[in-house]
């Protein structure tokens, strides 16, 4: 994959080894919970599908939606991280259900409606051309396209200039215009998260529960979801979305 920021950093063997360690560790293992929960609830039941997942990393989903009985391809910039998503699959048992490949969001290497469904999990915050690589998503899935963002109105913008791959913030209608221009049209939105998983990764798991009940308690109000700190995009390929994706790729490819 390309134009994404701190590619570098992201690339790090040191980096893969530790990622999911201090993210999903302590508190942030709530977040690894939802999150998952929130890919099996847009594209089960998964068994059997072909599914393609985009910026896998270190295999956290592609290796779960593999023991739920899909067949995935997981593809990412980090050989590193693939090192370790590779490792989990054998651990669990499921490596014959996975293809992990190294290759180039913005130029997926798969004809046209190849796959059932596409997604993307902790992608486009990082992503420099988010219309390109959506359209090449929407291109080669059959049915569905699903993804989450980091919002414009949360917490998340007193400290996301400190992370060191940077990050994109993204509001509900500059959300809807990408959609709109790789030719989906929006079957569901969750939001999720008024206290940002930055807060989550530094409490012990124990003391994060009863944050995130008063969380879930404050997201369930209007409130909560104007200053959610991620969403999560459930999205379907309609009849123009060939010609949709085609046209993002070229305007993309003339700036």
């Amino acid at each position: 994959m390309r134009s994404v920021k701190g590619k570098e950093w992201y690339q790090a063997d040191e980096v893969a080894q530790e990622y999911d360690s201090k993210r999903f560790s302590k508190g942030g293992r709530l977040i690894d919970r939802r999150e998952k929960e929130a890919v099996l609830a847009a594209l089960g039941p998964v068994e059997d599908k072909n599914i393609l997942e985009i910026a896998c990393g270190t295999g956290r989903f592609t290796v779960m939606l593999a023991q739920e009985g899909a067949n995935v391809v997981g593809l990412d910039i980090s050989r590193a991280m693939m090192v370790q998503g590779r490792e989990k699959a054998r651990s669990a048992g499921v490596a014959d259900r996975i293809e992990f490949l190294r290759g180039d969001a913005a130029r997926l290497p798969f004809p046209d409606n190849h796959f059932d469904a596409v997604f993307a999990m902790r992608f486009f915050h990082l992503a420099d051309t988010p219309a390109k690589f959506l359209a090449e998503m929407a291109r080669v899935s059959k049915e569905q396209v699903f993804f989450d963002t980091f919002n414009d109105k949360s917490f998340r913008v007193t400290y996301n200039w400190l992370l060191p791959m940077g990050s994109r913030l993204y509001s509900n209608d500059g959300v809807n215009r990408l959609l709109a221009d790789a030719g989906l049209a929006l079957a569901d939105a969750k939001h999720d998260f008024v206290i940002p998983f930055g807060f989550y990764r530094k409490i012990p798991n124990g003391i994060a529960q009863p944050f995130r009940s008063l969380d879930l308690a404050v997201g369930g109000t209007p409130l909560g979801d104007d200053f959610a700190s991620v969403s999560y995009w459930n999205a379907r390929v309609t009849t123009d979305t060939d010609e949709s994706s085609r046209a993002a790729t070229r305007a993309s490819d003339a700036e």
